[in-house]
């Protein structure tokens, strides 16, 4: 509690959105999902593959604030993908909306309290990396949080680890299984990492060439969050970005919206096999 305001316990509401998603699945048979997946900017279109799908709108989810970023759907879809279960967040809560990192990584805890004990996160992101070019894939080996905060910062939750090991928050066995895929069919991933940044202004040149110092190879404003919660969580994660700019100062291009959303919608058939593919190993 901060004078007057009251934090709300993240762990009940996750549980009560939970619920209140299983009570709108009604007589369905659907089972439990076994991968959660939150769909980054302008990459939401796999929900149009989900299998007996049930669509519920973000408004209508208990504790779930809405959603006003172009290119994020705002809903949660449940069914069925190449034979898993699935729950699927199309739309993501950002920091720099005003929202708190623990609200951010929300969805996460909901698809828990359901649930999911694999998290797979996917996000639109800029090439830190000269080597990469807008349209790529990169498998997320690592991260480096630059937000200035944390989601388990505050109460300890029960079912939390206090202080959870992010060594290895990206599973070294999802990362080979999309790598193997990718190889197969011909996709360009790269492994790298993601540096997560407030936002919602796009990075300066010092600050591209701070980030290629400190190791990063594509940068955002998401998805880290998301990625500490599962980790306290107990879930494994796997992490994919679709790298739809170069980053301010890799080029001369000035940085717009439009531009990730246009490349996310032409690399949107690659996300999506590599995805369906990693999801049938499940």
């Amino acid at each position: 509690m901060t004078g007057n305001v009251v934090t709300p316990n993240l762990a009940i509401a996750a549980r009560a959105a939970a619920a209140a998603l299983r009570d709108r699945t009604g007589q369905s048979t659907l089972p439990t999902p076994r991968v959660a997946i939150i769909l980054g900017s302008g990459l939401g279109g796999l929900v149009s593959e989900i299998q007996d799908a049930v669509r519920v709108p973000y408004r209508k989810v208990p504790g779930f604030p809405d959603v006003h970023v172009q290119g994020h759907m705002g809903e949660v879809v449940l069914g069925i993908l190449d034979n898993v279960s699935v729950m699927a967040f199309a739309g993501r809560f950002h920091m720099y909306e005003g929202h708190s990192a623990a609200v951010a990584a929300l969805p996460v805890r909901v698809a828990h309290a359901y649930g999911a004990q694999t998290l797979l996160v996917s996000n639109a992101a800029g090439a830190v990396n000269p080597a990469f070019a807008p349209g790529d894939l990169m498998a997320i080996a690592d991260h480096l949080n630059l937000t200035g905060t944390s989601p388990l910062a505050g109460p300890l939750y029960e079912g939390d680890v206090r202080f959870p090991d992010m060594s290895m928050p990206y599973d070294a066995a999802y990362r080979q299984t999309l790598h193997d895929f990718a190889t197969r069919e011909g996709i360009t991933l790269h492994d790298g990492v993601y540096a997560a940044l407030l936002g919602p202004s796009y990075e300066t040149r010092a600050e591209i060439r701070m980030l290629r110092t400190l190791g990063a190879d594509a940068v955002g404003m998401s998805t880290v969050p998301e990625v500490i919660t599962a980790r306290a969580l107990g879930m494994r994660v796997a992490g994919v970005s679709c790298i739809t700019n170069m980053a301010c100062g890799v080029t001369d291009a000035p940085l717009d919206h439009a531009d990730v959303l246009q490349t996310s919608s032409r690399v949107a058939s690659r996300f999506q096999a590599l995805v369906r593919a990693f999801i049938a190993t499940i």
